[in-house]
């Protein structure tokens, strides 16, 4: 996803300013896609000069509100049907996973219970939103509805990756010597021996 489409993608739910545009980034986006004040207000000022976007009214303290035109409804419409999806990662939490073999046993233990609580805590928040809009407390609107889609992915990738870092922890793979000689890692292996496991010394 580009900067300017989630823009765009906002700005088709009503006029904005950049700073309304900032907050919503920050309040339903900031954990999937972060964008800096900015490089936000320099993406309005490339998306007006494109077309995609013209300016709706002017407030107090400079204040300029935005609104999507046809072309740009139309152009974050083709990114949404046409446009290849990037699934890469980047997820720092996964890239630190490949250093692991660096860190002390006891620091290691720390981070995988620190990053568990994380993201069993996020999943958490996100479940009492997805609550309270299936209660109907946030209307019944597409954008609604849509949102709840991309709520109920934020759940379930926080609840697996809650599940990786217990698992983690309790198969204790950096620390398990025998790690590697009889099978596959689960949480219940560590520490014993597998039934049917090549008997030592061949």
């Amino acid at each position: 996803m580009s900067l300017r489409h989630g823009l765009l993608g906002l700005l088709a739910e009503g006029p904005a300013s950049g700073y309304d545009l900032a907050r919503r980034f920050q309040e339903a986006l900031g954990s999937v896609w972060p964008a800096q004040h900015p490089r936000i207000y320099a993406e309005l000022s490339r998306l007006a000069e494109a077309g995609l976007i013209e300016v709706d009214s002017h407030g107090p303290r400079r204040r300029t509100a935005y609104r999507i035109t046809e072309a740009g409804l139309a152009e974050v419409r083709r990114w949404l049907v046409e446009e290849e999806v990037d699934h890469t990662f980047r997820m720092e939490p996964l890239l630190r996973a490949y250093f692991f073999w660096l860190m002390e046993p006891a620091e290691l233990r720390t981070v995988l219970e620190r990053e568990r609580r994380f993201y069993t805590e996020t999943a958490e928040t996100l479940r009492s939103y997805a609550t309270a809009k299936d209660s109907g407390a946030w209307g019944t609107s597409p954008q609604t509805r849509a949102m709840r889609v991309a709520i109920e992915a934020g759940i379930r990738v926080n609840e697996a990756l809650a599940s990786w870092a217990e698992w983690a922890e309790k198969t204790d793979v950096m620390g398990d010597e025998d790690f590697g000689t009889r099978g596959p890692a689960t949480p219940g292996d560590a520490g014993g021996s597998q039934e049917g496991a090549a008997p030592a010394g061949g």
